[in-house]
């Protein structure tokens, strides 16, 4: 069957690396064929406000994003399967309930930094430089509740304290109160070094993509500020529109009444370079 060429889309020419007409083994893409599809790839931590940021990107009507893909080990267990599970994706040859199939704009998947990503960065680098892939970094800047909510889930994961059920994300109040309930008791001795530690990851990974074509987030300012999610839609080139979220956030208010042993905490952040954790959850 003759296919048509498709018109020359009117781009910048530094757009032109970045812009791809995906074939798909797996369907027809019909009267979209021409549409050009952007690749992207959200970079982030777990517990880092990822799963609801994804939520918001699927929210709208032309963009993929196929989840947590490498939290399955086997997927990543060399760089030879992490590329062609990657091929998958941005061939739109990867299925899920994400997929908007023959007329998406932008295709990609959420990737946690201890998935493979750091391990083997220098493959995946050049992956991305040449297939045009762009890097959407997603952290929190309030690295203490990001440690309370890995704590809370964790345990939960054994607890499942929503009848019986593991929840990592929830979306009524009634079950964000229930998991709220639990308040960890976080090691005083450890925390500044996995403080620190969390850092020099975020740290490392800006610095090994930094060649890439990347936008840096931070869970914080998109709650806050909703012209970050108008931002993301630029960098993705696609049309702006208001994106929703049914997820509900779990810990909300001050950290103390979150925490066991809060005056322990307290006491060994004040004075140091993290103490500002201990007072204001979103600042800049």
């Amino acid at each position: 069957m003759f296919e048509r060429p498709c018109p020359e889309p009117h781009i910048e020419p530094w757009e032109i690396p970045y812009v791809h007409h995906p074939k798909s083994r797996t369907f027809s893409r019909a009267e979209c064929a021409c549409n050009p599809v952007r690749y992207f790839a959200i970079l982030s931590m777990q517990r880092s406000g990822s799963g609801w940021f994804e939520t918001l990107l699927n929210n709208h009507t032309n963009i993929s994003s196929n989840g947590e893909i490498f939290s399955v080990k086997v997927r990543r267990s060399n760089i030879t399967t992490i590329l062609e599970t990657l091929d998958k994706v941005y061939n739109l040859d990867w299925l899920t309930s994400a997929a908007k199939n023959e007329c998406t704009a932008a295709v990609g998947l959420k990737w946690m930094l201890n998935q493979g990503l750091m391990q083997h960065h220098k493959e995946i680098v050049e992956y991305f430089q040449t297939r045009g892939i762009s890097a959407i970094f997603l952290f929190r800047r309030n690295l203490l509740r990001r440690m309370i909510s890995v704590l809370a889930n964790s345990y939960d994961s054994n607890a499942r304290l929503l009848n019986g059920t593991h929840k990592s994300h929830v979306h009524s109040h009634h079950e964000a109160e229930i998991l709220a309930s639990y308040k960890p008791f976080i090691n005083a001795t450890t925390l500044i070094p996995n403080l620190r530690q969390v850092e020099e990851t975020t740290t490392k990974a800006l610095e090994y993509f930094k060649s890439t074509r990347h936008i840096i987030l931070y869970y914080e300012d998109v709650l806050k500020n909703h012209t970050k999610l108008e931002e993301v839609q630029e960098f993705l080139k696609v049309p702006r529109r208001e994106l929703k979220s049914r997820q509900v956030k779990i810990h909300k208010g001050s950290l103390s009444s979150h925490v066991e042993n809060w005056d322990q905490v307290q006491k060994t952040l004040k004075g140091t370079q993290y103490e500002s954790f201990l007072y204001d959850d979103y600042r800049k």
